[in-house]
């Protein structure tokens, strides 16, 4: 060897640093093992300091019952008071007056997003009505639908269809331009941009927008079952304020997040399964 000739730089051992890298980039990804430890962590942690808190006698049981009261009050719930029921009922209200707003929002969305004389027209009116509260319009509703469930159904549907509307549109206009010149060169009509462009482009973002809005349909179940209603999950929860039994509020309040959990991971599912070239 050469005595001019370099020396091999030494190999320095792995740093710590290198390996918190790979948590912390931008955007990077982790596996599913890793992804789903750390979930479990972040639904435990608050469950634990919630009992922790009130192991320690921190807090009145009357205002905030710890976790072993909640949990003796749901299989009480369950054995007793028809908790099926109340979950079967508040799913399909919460579902129909979801499906009943995608129905009607995705169209009207499209055109709104699609074309300007709509959106001049439409767009304005839309975003007036969705600031209006939900609960403002419950004595309008008993008056129009009655006490019946299309008045729950009614309630969610007015929650959920004008937000829906502009959500739709916005992710319609997010389609790229050069995609919809590229196919009126090529002679595409109207309806063929719509149908060959505009909407395969579109369709993962609208997927997404249907999956927030489903969340937001399950806020308005307790507004929307304050009207006439004798059973549901709000209802009880309503009911159980009277009666000041707050472990049954906390278990009410619990498994609407529980059954929210569930539905967003089906439309996650549901998203993997139809658009595999995105990252989700």
């Amino acid at each position: 060897m050469s005595v001019h000739q370099p020396l091999p730089a030494p190999v320095s051992p792995p740093h710590k640093s290198r390996v918190r890298s790979r948590w912390w980039v931008i955007r990077g990804e982790l596996p599913r093992a890793t992804t789903a430890s750390l979930a479990v962590i972040g639904l435990l942690v608050p469950l634990l300091l919630w009992w922790g808190y009130t192991a320690l006698g921190l807090a009145n049981p009357m205002f905030v019952p710890g976790p072993e009261a909640v949990l003796s009050r749901l299989m009480h719930w369950w054995r007793n008071d028809e908790l099926l029921g109340d979950i079967g009922i508040s799913v399909c209200r919460v579902m129909a007056g979801f499906l009943a707003s995608a129905i009607l929002a995705l169209p009207l969305g499209l055109y709104i997003g699609t074309y300007r004389p709509v959106q001049a027209v439409l767009e304005p009116l839309t975003d007036f009505f969705r600031y209006m509260p939900a609960a403002a319009f419950i004595p309008l509703v008993m008056l129009w639908v009655g006490i019946d469930e299309g008045s729950k159904i009614a309630i969610i549907f007015i929650g959920t269809f004008f937000q829906l509307v502009l959500m739709v549109a916005e992710d319609v206009r997010r389609v790229p331009m050069a995609q919809i010149e590229a196919a009126q060169t090529m002679g595409a009509t109207r309806g063929e941009v719509i149908k060959l462009v505009i909407l395969p482009s579109a369709r993962p973002a609208l997927l997404d927008t249907l999956r927030v809005t489903c969340g937001w349909a399950w806020t308005y179940l307790v507004v929307a079952e304050l009207v006439a209603s004798s059973s549901g999950l709000g209802f009880a929860i309503l009911k159980a304020q009277r009666y000041m039994q707050t472990d049954k509020i906390f278990a009410g309040i619990l498994l609407i997040g529980l059954i929210g959990l569930v539905t967003d991971q089906a439309f996650r599912w549901l998203g993997r399964a139809a658009f595999p070239w995105l990252k989700r």
